[in-house]
């Protein structure tokens, strides 16, 4: 497998890429507008074709350039079955994985972010891979605070979904905003400020203390991501060139 992490500064999102040897097909996971490009030209110089865009989530901080990918190159949209969303070729759920040559992402539904949140496993030979969001962060996780997020819920994902995979997983989280790129689920379960041998109700208490502001992007990427990346009338003049499908550069 060709395994590339990617990253957005504006949001500190991680966007990956997951290329077949076998077949050249390839899969975007969390892909992000503004880099469509940069992403484009990765999977050029890897000899790729882009087979496949994936999301964890209805995203609040970045719109997904899911659309904008299907317009150029002609992949498929994938993402949680349950969203429901008339845009998505494939719907994926715990009972239905994505797979595609040698690559296999099997879903494992992790609410609390979001009501319809999911991770992905991805074993490759003997390394073990889970691709998180934001239900579980280094050193972190998600907030709960709109989407139908739930503390209760989201605790319950990570313990009995997360927590159970073996020590040795890789945890590669959706954001990090103090540039690390991987963890191992050994590591949260030892020393996760938020998580770490903390009860429900302690962590339910840590969430209901954030008192974060919402994501600069939310008004507009929420409706954007619902419609996969389709932008909306209120979206800003400096993102909506990108969301032409005709648009190509910089």
């Amino acid at each position: 497998m060709i395994f590339r992490q990617l990253f957005e500064t504006e949001s500190a999102t991680y966007t990956y890429l997951f290329g077949c040897t076998q077949t050249g097909q390839a899969v975007l996971l969390d892909p992000v507008l503004e880099t469509v490009e940069r992403d484009l030209q990765v999977l050029h110089d890897l000899g790729l074709r882009l087979s496949y865009t994936l999301e964890t989530h209805i995203h609040a901080d970045h719109v997904s350039s899911a659309r904008k990918l299907k317009a150029r190159v002609g992949s498929r949209i994938a993402g949680p079955a349950m969203d429901g969303l008339p845009c998505t070729d494939f719907g994926v759920a715990e009972e239905r994985p994505l797979s595609l040559g040698s690559l296999h992402f099997q879903a494992l539904f992790t609410p609390g972010h979001t009501d319809t949140h999911h991770a992905y496993l991805v074993v490759d030979g003997d390394t073990w891979r889970v691709f998180t969001g934001d239900a579980l962060l280094i050193d972190g996780c998600g907030r709960t605070d709109f989407q139908n997020g739930d503390a209760a819920t989201l605790y319950r994902s990570v313990q009995e979904k997360l927590f159970v995979l073996p020590d040795a997983t890789l945890v590669y989280p959706a954001h990090d905003y103090q540039h690390r790129h991987v963890s191992s689920i050994a590591q949260e379960k030892e020393r996760n400020p938020r998580l770490a041998g903390k009860s429900s109700a302690e962590f339910q208490a840590i969430m209901a203390d954030l008192k974060l502001a919402h994501p600069q992007k939310m008004a507009y990427a929420v409706p954007a991501n619902l419609a996969c990346g389709q932008c909306p009338e209120d979206i800003p003049e400096t993102l909506r060139r990108l969301c032409d499908p005709s648009f190509q550069g910089g």
